[in-house]
């Protein structure tokens, strides 16, 4: 009996997990960064170890919900296939704590609202020679706090794929070019007629009379 109560509490539990929950990868970045965060809301991987990171903290803790920032490598290669946004998902889902999560490359600012009402911008750039506190701050400002956002889950699934055209694109053949020319053609000298026809009749006219005489 014990043990069915056990695993009705385990079906329960998975039942209860959300659907991203089960689409996170393994991933040494994000083991990483959520075990750095435990201590301090800024992680950086081993690769940018020399980069100047004075200041970030002190500028996320002054923000309105709770700010997690991971100096991470980024790109087509890894998992999400370039897609940084769902892979700042993957960080707030893992670290399971409501707040904003941004992912920094050096250059770029990707962030993720979770569970928070806010509405993040999506990247953000760095100017030259811009601290990596400053690129922060920059993406900060432009998220907009604001009741009436829903408190969402930070996406972690792939972007829905566009579907392919339903129709072919008309190809270049030397026949359908040559028929094409010939169409145009057809319809200039049907065009020219048509319009040659009034001036010949004004033209007749006109002779008629002056006595036959053009």
């Amino acid at each position: 009996m014990k043990r069915l109560g056990l695993l009705v509490l385990a079906c329960l539990y998975l039942f209860a997990l959300p659907a991203a929950a089960a689409e996170l990868p393994t991933d040494p970045r994000v083991t990483a960064a959520v075990a750095a965060w435990k201590s301090t809301p800024l992680y950086v991987d081993p690769l940018y170890s020399s980069v100047d990171t004075t200041g970030v903290v002190e500028r996320v803790s002054s923000a309105q919900v709770p700010v997690y920032v991971a100096l991470l490598p980024t790109g087509t290669w890894f998992q999400e296939k370039g897609d940084t946004v769902r892979l700042a998902g993957w960080l707030a889902v893992s670290n399971g704590k409501p707040g904003l999560y941004l992912v920094v490359d050096g250059y770029t600012v990707v962030g993720a609202a979770h569970l928070v009402a806010a509405s993040t911008y999506g990247t953000t750039y760095a100017t030259k020679d811009e601290s990596v506190a400053g690129q922060v701050g920059d993406y900060l400002d432009s998220v907009r706090f604001n009741d009436r956002y829903d408190k969402d889950p930070a996406r972690t699934a792939a972007l829905p794929v566009e579907p392919k055209r339903s129709y072919s694109e008309d190809r270049f053949t030397v026949k359908s070019a040559i028929g094409n020319s010939l169409g145009g053609l057809t319809l200039g000298l049907l065009g020219g007629a048509l319009l040659a026809l009034p001036v010949l009749g004004l033209a007749a006219l006109v002779a008629h009379r002056r006595g036959g005489r053009l």
